[in-house]
C-alpha cells in the first residue's frame, strides 16, 4: 500500500469551496483560549464543509499567526463571525431555527452515538473553554447536550478533538 500524493487528491479551490453547498451546521466557540484550537476548528470545519464558525467572548479571531499555523489556510475558506456574547448569539440563532446543542458533560446529556441527527435540521454546536467548558449561562440556552463517551481517567478531550468527533458523527449519520 502507498500513500496518495497530495496532487492526486480531489480538491476544490477556496473560491469553489465558498460556492459549495454546506452542511447546515455552525460551530459556536464559547471563550476558547487557545489559538491553536481555534485554527484546528477552522481546518476541521473546512474538512466537513460546514456553514460557519462563530467566535465568541475571548476566542481569538483571524488573522493571527498562531491560528494560521493550525488552520493551514482554512480561515480563508470557512465563513466566520465574531460575537462578544455567546448567549446573545444563541438567542439570535434560535429565532432563525437553529437547534443549539452543547457538547458538554451535563445532567441529562445524551451520548453522542445515541443522538439522532436529522437531515434538514440546522445545528449550532456549542464548544466551551478548554478549562471550564461551556458556561452555565450558555448551558441555560441550549436545547440539549451531547456527551462523547470516554473510558480513561481524564474525563475530557481537547476541544479540537471533540469538534472532529462530533462533526464526523453528524456526517456519518446524515451525509454518508
Amino acid at each position: 500500500m502507498r500513500k496518495t500524493p497530495n496532487e492526486a487528491l480531489p480538491r476544490v479551490s477556496v473560491a469553489e469551496f465558498k460556492n459549495l453547498s454546506k452542511h447546515p451546521v455552525v460551530l459556536v466557540l464559547d471563550n476558547l483560549r487557545s489559538m491553536h484550537n481555534v485554527g484546528a476548528a477552522f481546518r476541521t470545519a473546512d474538512a466537513f464543509a460546514i456553514e460557519k464558525i462563530y467566535l465568541c467572548g475571548i476566542t481569538a479571531q483571524p488573522p493571527h499567526r498562531e491560528i494560521h499555523k493550525a488552520a493551514l489556510g482554512a480561515t480563508e475558506s470557512v465563513a466566520w463571525q465574531y460575537h462578544e456574547n455567546t448567549a446573545g448569539l444563541l438567542a439570535q440563532l434560535a429565532e432563525e431555527g437553529w437547534l443549539a446543542v452543547a457538547i458538554e458533560q451535563a445532567e441529562g446529556s445524551i451520548m453522542l452515538q445515541a443522538f439522532p441527527f436529522k437531515a434538514g435540521q440546522k445545528y449550532a454546536l456549542v464548544f466551551g473553554n478548554e478549562v471550564s467548558g461551556v458556561s452555565e449561562e450558555v448551558m441555560g440556552q441550549v436545547q440539549t447536550a451531547l456527551e462523547i463517551p470516554q473510558f480513561g481517567t481524564k474525563h475530557s478531550l481537547n476541544v479540537s478533538v471533540s469538534i472532529g468527533v462530533v462533526l464526523w458523527e453528524y456526517c456519518r449519520q446524515v451525509v454518508l
